[in-house]
């Protein structure tokens, strides 16, 4: 798909790996509708930074576990721009969940953005990419999706999930919808992370080094560019999933 004149629609797209990708779709030639939950001003700094791109930008409020609110949103874009010709798939809530738990309410909360948000959006906006006459979604999952993680029940299910929806719905919509996903390493240190823990991260890897939230981001360029790719999932990852290899013995 040619991204110029588009509708792009990221959810959690105000900041890091999503802020990458707004900006990438932005500096490609799309209009793009950055969908946030709580991140108020980092939205409308990422809209300021798309139209100074040249883009049309809209910043959307809304939780994507919420049904209603999902329903909302797909009709406040369908008003500005008569529906939506990208869905990127990125809002995400990366929480510990050990195992077993005392509580629930974390377990719910993840899985809920990480499994139901994907369907609530693609569900509210694939009847209008179809009218449209086609249309591509890329969700972002990560390593988890293969490898368990220790206490990060929730997230790890959740990641593997959405991969299985990625298949699914690449299956259910061809050929008018393409679906895929991009499997993100280590792109971008999480605030407060000490430097000797990003430094071992950096070294399980193959190329030794954290990556870009760009590198994430060009990789769904290419997936959305890619006519004949669907179903697939594309890591970016500097090598991680391989890299022990590097250490074993």
């Amino acid at each position: 798909m040619e991204i110029s004149g588009k509708v792009a629609l990221v959810t959690g797209g105000a900041h890091r790996v999503g802020r990458a990708i707004t900006l990438m779709l932005a500096g490609a030639g799309a209009h793009v509708v950055v969908n946030y939950h709580t991140s108020a001003d980092a939205a409308q700094q990422t809209v300021a930074e798309a139209r100074a791109l040249g883009a049309t930008a809209l910043a959307l409020q809304g939780d994507v576990a919420d049904w209603s609110a999902v329903q909302a949103m797909a009709a406040t874009i369908q008003d500005h721009f008569g529906g939506v010709d990208i869905i990127v798939n990125s809002a995400s809530l990366f929480q510990r969940t050990p195992f077993p738990t005392p509580e629930i309410d974390t377990w719910k909360r993840v899985t809920a953005v990480s499994i139901d948000g994907p369907f609530f959006v693609c569900n509210s906006l694939v009847p209008g990419m179809k009218a449209r006459g086609s249309g591509v979604i890329v969700n972002l999952v990560d390593l988890s999706a293969w490898q368990p993680w220790p206490h990060f029940t929730a997230h790890a299910v959740g990641k593997a999930a959405l991969l299985a929806l990625t298949r699914q719905l690449a299956l259910e919509l061809a050929p008018i919808i393409r679906v895929n996903a991009v499997a993100a390493g280590p792109v971008l240190p999480p605030p407060g992370m000490a430097p000797d823990r990003a430094a071992a991260i950096a070294k399980r890897t193959l190329l030794g080094r954290w990556g870009h939230p760009d590198d994430v981001a060009q990789a769904v360029r290419y997936l959305i560019e890619a006519d004949y790719v669907t179903g697939e999932v594309l890591t970016v990852d500097g090598g991680e999933r391989y890299g022990w290899g590097r250490h074993a013995g």
